[in-house]
């Protein structure tokens, strides 16, 4: 081999490790940032399940307060009665929430996953010939 095609080689191999450092670059930041937003999802869920927790317990002592108060004198049991509703309005909004959240979000590193495929399916392209 001569040394003009041995630098030409030596170019290619550099030319083709610059390619393939910058689509692993490309594909780590890809996944970092997917990892962040399924971080932030999973946090807004995390919330979102507390705060049903907690109206659903407001919604039980109400309704234990309720059963405790129902012979006593009147507007007492109405007055309860609309405490206990209201939170379980709460809960119910917080886990429709939730369940909308868990039915609309991507699976976590679909993006990523779907790139890493194409860039598959484009080199076995390339390694058989077709371009």
């Amino acid at each position: 081999m001569d040394d003009a095609s041995h630098g030409s080689l030596k170019a290619a191999l550099a030319r083709l490790g610059a390619a393939a450092l910058a689509l692993v670059r490309t594909r780590v930041e890809l996944a970092t940032l997917e990892f962040s937003e399924h971080r932030d999802r999973a946090r807004t869920m995390l919330v979102l399940l507390g705060v049903a927790g907690f109206a659903f317990a407001f919604a039980a002592m109400s309704a234990t307060a309720l059963v405790v108060v129902y012979f006593w004198e009147t507007y007492r049991i109405a007055a309860l009665v609309g405490v206990t509703l209201f939170y379980l309005l709460v809960g119910v909004i917080a886990i429709w929430r939730l369940s909308v959240h868990r039915r609309t979000d991507p699976p976590a590193f679909a993006t990523t996953l779907a790139e890493l495929e194409l860039d598959r399916i484009w080199l076995a392209g390339h390694m058989r010939g077709d371009k």
